[in-house]
């Protein structure tokens, strides 16, 4: 395993919409530290010298090797981890969604370990990955059926998935995807949880559709009957395209020219939403919220072009001067403006809702700044009140392939002994799920307690505190990229 932080060269990453750029700097000095549980004297061990000298006497003992160590971990580990039997979406009825319970048998575990939270907050480590799709899928089935569960928060635009949910009982499932989500999820892994979506549409209890993200994703005027204006409609599917051109423009001169007059579309668009409220309720019946969700997207837009732009175009120039400092403050922005929205979302528009989240293991760590060189995550800048009433669980890939959010494959390294990852493939199962919250600090599982590597992103191993970034981790053996469906036209 090579641990150059330019293994995959930082350049492509930077400025992506959905990659999680890692700079750290810790990845020079990942080495794991030997401790023992409670940070005393192991088992077998002495921690005061006998008879005046350290080593003297039938009594002296030695610390464990970090071998000793790793099989502790690995015999604690197959003793007291959870096995998920399948990660396959169970089928459900065709009037109402409804599964039968014991096919959830496997994550009963999961009940008095979220009966009490709001947010579930589901991650992963890579977005190209089939098998994440797939138990997300399953993971969310379950929660909506058994803990009432009513919303599903995707990292993918507010706006976008506000008018996808609105519509979700006529638009056919594919194109509810295609309308809500970013495309590196258009998979035929996903599409199960968009056909239960709209299934459960016909219960009393629908699971909902929203989005968080703040990032241009689709024309969000493209079918805008409520617009009367042909004019402002033109200009406002032609300032989308601007927003999202200049967010990789290196030309910051220009964009500050052009910047008032793009301002002025959107603010001309507020006004538009307020005059015809009922037009857009009519169009989007399905989502009760419209018109509150559509301003909220708005004034997103007019943030994006006063701050987030400028951020993106600062750090374009940076990087290509070889600086990657700019990105710092850029990734940081998008993650409080996330921040901003799912705290929104949660307290102002589904107050009485409990809501899962999707998204990468970088937005919903809970102290990704922790990591050397690293901005603060959507995770660690939540209300404190909405922290306590979350549970985080990161996912983690083992072996096989997955791919770029440019559809490429990549084949995974091999575990690195000794990782996070490696730990858990003693539990001798496909799919191992580790509650970290909920543990107390003992000689087997002291490697919660302190600095272990772990592929927070996939094929970037560094070294992690995990209990300071998850509450469980669920780690998948064996994955494979995608079926992804063809791009739109």
């Amino acid at each position: 395993m090579r641990w150059n932080t330019n293994t995959f060269g930082l350049r492509r990453f930077l400025c992506m919409p959905l990659t999680l750029i890692m700079l750290s700097a810790s990845m020079t000095s990942a080495v794991i530290p030997i401790k023992t549980a409670y940070g005393e004297a192991a088992e077998g061990t002495s921690s005061q010298p006998k008879n005046g000298a350290l080593g003297q006497g039938p009594e002296a003992k030695t610390a464990r090797s970090y071998q000793t160590a790793v099989s502790d971990w690995k015999r604690w580990v197959a003793d007291h981890a959870y096995a998920l039997h399948t990660i396959q979406p169970e089928s459900w009825s065709a009037n109402g969604g409804s599964i039968a319970q014991d096919k959830f048998s496997d994550l009963d575990m999961l009940i008095p370990l979220l009966a009490d939270k709001r947010i579930v907050y589901l991650g992963e480590n890579s977005h190209g990955v089939a098998e994440f799709n797939l138990v997300k899928t399953r993971l969310i089935q379950y929660l909506h059926q058994t803990l009432g569960y009513n919303m599903v928060a995707f990292e993918s635009g507010l706006g976008d998935a506000a008018l996808a949910q609105g519509q979700i009982k006529k638009m056919a499932t594919q194109e509810t995807m295609r309308r809500s989500i970013f495309g590196v999820w258009w998979t035929e892994e996903t599409k199960p949880l968009f056909e239960y979506m709209k299934e459960t549409h016909k219960s009393e209890s629908p699971l909902r559709l929203a989005g968080f993200d703040i990032q241009v994703q689709s024309p969000l005027f493209q079918d805008a009957k409520w617009i009367p204006s042909k004019g402002l409609k033109d200009r406002a599917l032609q300032a989308e395209q601007d927003v999202r051109k200049w967010r990789m423009s290196k030309d910051l001169s220009g964009f500050r020219k052009v910047k008032p007059e793009l301002i002025k579309v959107y603010e001309e668009l507020l006004q538009v939403v307020t005059k015809n409220e009922n037009a857009l309720k009519m169009d989007y019946p399905d989502e009760p919220h419209i018109v509150k969700l559509m301003k909220r997207a708005l004034e997103d837009r007019i943030r994006v072009i006063q701050e987030y732009n400028e951020l993106c175009i600062q750090s374009n120039i940076l990087t290509e001067q070889g600086d990657y400092s700019g990105t710092q403050p850029m990734m940081e922005w998008r993650d409080r403006a996330l921040a901003s929205n799912l705290a929104w979302l949660a307290t102002k528009v589904y107050p009485e809702e409990r809501i899962i989240v999707w998204g990468h293991n970088g937005h919903i760590s809970k102290a990704q700044s922790l990591i050397s060189n690293m901005p603060k995550s959507m995770g660690e800048l939540m209300p404190e009140e909405l922290k306590r009433e979350s549970y985080v669980m990161g996912l983690f890939t083992g072996q096989g392939q997955f791919a770029e959010n440019t559809r490429e494959p990549v084949q995974l390294d091999p575990m690195i002994p000794g990782s996070m990852e490696d730990i858990l493939t003693a539990a001798g199962q496909p799919y191992t799920f580790m509650d970290l919250r909920y543990r107390e600090n003992e000689r087997g599982n002291s490697w919660m307690f302190e600095r272990m590597i772990a592929s927070y992103q996939v094929m970037m191993p560094m070294p992690l505190e995990l209990r300071r970034h998850f509450d469980g981790v669920l780690l998948i053996k064996q994955v494979k990229m995608p079926t992804y469906l063809p791009h739109k036209k």
